[in-house]
């Protein structure tokens, strides 16, 4: 079964139209006439509902009255070049016999009227939505857009860095050789100054451990000498005098070994 007809009247009746440029709001104003002689009920609805707010929503249109409603387009970014698909749709009944008390106003706000309807009763009407902007607004618009087109499709430039001569790179080659070259001679006198002085150090660490082993091995010998006999002792001390003078370790030995191991520390803090 086919729907009712429209009996309300839309001004506009085919087209919202919105006039730019979309920085701020901007309202379109819809009207709505009931020529006949009973209350109409209506509803305003939308394919964008965050984009728009409608003013009032709904309502009810009393006999041979008029209505009307502001269309609030919110800003955004206007692209020209985009197809605008919004579509407004105003739906409407005859309002119930007898009055109509808040709690059918407020069933009619929350659509549950709407829902409860004989669907054959209800009535609707459509308009499209239609974005204009001035002339001179809009000719700037398809500018700006063809402007950032062509930006985006040139490549990036590359930097033309000329490249060095053969000439010139052997020069360069030549002394970084020779530099080299140095550092290698440098480091193997240093490497072969190193190990003598290691050497050297080893022997005289050896010389040292050696002379103190001895001169322990006649400490106790001696402490073993003084729980003997007063002669035997006496014969011990006068025999082994000369022996324990001469493995006494020379203060220039214990000087000559911290010069080297100076100069060992100085070699590798440098």
């Amino acid at each position: 079964m086919s729907k009712l007809e429209q009996v309300l009247i839309l001004e506009p009746s085919g087209e919202l139209k919105f006039k730019g440029p979309f920085t701020e709001v901007v309202t379109s104003n819809l009207k709505l006439n009931n020529p006949t002689d009973k209350r109409v009920c209506f509803k305003v609805k939308t394919t964008a509902p965050r984009r728009y707010c409608v003013r009032p929503n709904s309502g009810v249109v009393e006999p041979s009255s008029s209505i009307n409603v502001s269309v609030m387009l919110q800003p955004f970014d206007y692209d020209p070049q985009e197809k605008n698909k919004h579509k407004f749709m105003v739906q409407s009944m005859f309002a119930p016999e007898g009055g109509i008390d808040n709690e059918t106003m407020v069933n009619m706000v929350s659509d549950k009227m709407w829902k409860d309807a004989d669907q054959t009763q209800l009535m609707d009407s459509k308009l499209k939505c239609v974005f204009e902007l001035p002339p001179e607004a809009l000719q700037n618009d398809l500018d700006a857009a063809k402007e950032a087109k062509e930006v985006a499709a040139v490549p990036p430039v590359k930097p033309n860095i000329p490249k060095p001569s053969p000439e010139a790179k052997r020069p360069v080659t030549q002394e970084a050789t020779v530099a080299v070259k140095a550092v290698n001679v440098g480091s193997s006198a240093s490497d072969s100054d190193m190990k003598k002085v290691l050497d050297e150090c080893r022997r005289l660490q050896a010389e040292v451990s050696k002379l103190q082993a001895e001169n322990a091995q006649i400490k106790d010998d001696g402490l073993r000498q003084r729980k003997a006999t007063p002669s035997d002792n006496q014969t011990f001390t006068t025999e082994f005098a000369p022996v324990a003078q001469r493995s006494a370790i020379p203060p220039v030995l214990y000087l000559l070994a911290a010069l080297i191991l100076g100069f060992i520390l100085g070699k590798f803090i440098l």
